[in-house]
């Protein structure tokens, strides 16, 4: 009875320890906040952000409610760069991106659970087997970015490219989703979402998903579906990450041709991106 009582007593302890933990990590990271909150942005910062066209397009008020999110992620996250330097123009753009889609959450940290971020600055190559709509092939690989719980690594010189320019296709928005998708644990294309959104979620997406791996497996004409691209189809939690490319690069074109799934993805980013960026098309 008394080493029961003991393992009782033991664990209260430590769950009161680990409490305690908690909330004085949280009470250094609100203080953090709230003194980064009170800065302004560099002029190296400003100049960097003027050449994204998301940023050119947000309003004042949108940039203000940006700014202490990217400063915050900037300052509590690890930035390594393989083989370069870290600089202040990597941080503000990918702190840019990762704030801006979670723009329309509350929460003052964007991805909170991502600790360290890897820079290579030209593409990596893999070697190994890789699938690609339910084909898989073993042979060389070029790795623009990869995602993993607590880690995002992307290729500068093509998240650079593809920040600065109007395109589809962005491949810090894409690892981002990724680790969004990550937040219960595993990647199934589904982020976090109450039972009832959940649903109506994977109604949509596994009919779109199944009907992109249908025209890749059996050939059949793409349509509207050329505007998601093949390598969506390779699986769900790829199906989710490229249509976040879309609804954040070309929201327009999106709510055009897939309604159905600009409107969920509305839903859980919490932002009208074809209203924010009607000009990217």
């Amino acid at each position: 009875m008394n080493y029961y009582l003991f393992l009782m007593q033991l664990f209260f302890v430590l769950l009161a320890i680990f409490l305690t933990w908690r909330a004085i990590l949280y009470y250094r990271r609100m203080s953090l906040y709230k003194r980064l909150s009170k800065q302004e942005l560099s002029a190296e910062w400003l100049e960097t952000l003027e050449k994204i066209p998301h940023y050119r397009l947000l309003s004042k008020e949108a940039k203000e409610r940006l700014r202490p999110k990217m400063l915050y992620f900037a300052a509590v996250k690890e930035f390594i760069c393989v083989k370069c330097e870290v600089s202040e123009e990597m941080k503000a753009v990918i702190s840019f991106y990762a704030s801006l889609m979670v723009m329309g959450y509350d929460e003052p940290e964007p991805f909170e659970e991502l600790d360290t971020i890897l820079i290579y600055p030209h593409d990596v190559v893999v070697h190994g087997a890789h699938e690609s709509g339910g084909v898989f092939s073993d042979g060389e690989m070029v790795l623009e970015g990869e995602s993993a719980p607590g880690t995002l690594l992307v290729t500068w010189r093509e998240a650079r490219h593809e920040a600065y320019r109007h395109g589809c296709g962005n491949v810090i928005v894409h690892e981002l989703a990724h680790l969004l998708d990550f937040e219960e644990g595993y990647a199934d294309g589904t982020p976090p979402l109450d039972s009832d959104e959940r649903k109506h979620w994977n109604n949509i997406f596994r009919r779109r998903y199944e009907e992109l791996l249908d025209i890749v497996s059996k050939g059949r004409e793409w349509g509207e579906y050329r505007f998601i691209g093949e390598y969506a189809s390779t699986n769900e939690a790829e199906f989710f990450a490229v249509l976040s490319e879309r609804f954040f690069q070309c929201p327009v074109s999106l709510e055009k041709h897939f309604p159905d799934l600009y409107k969920e993805l509305k839903k859980f980013y919490r932002i009208d991106t074809a209203a924010l960026f009607s000009a990217l098309g």
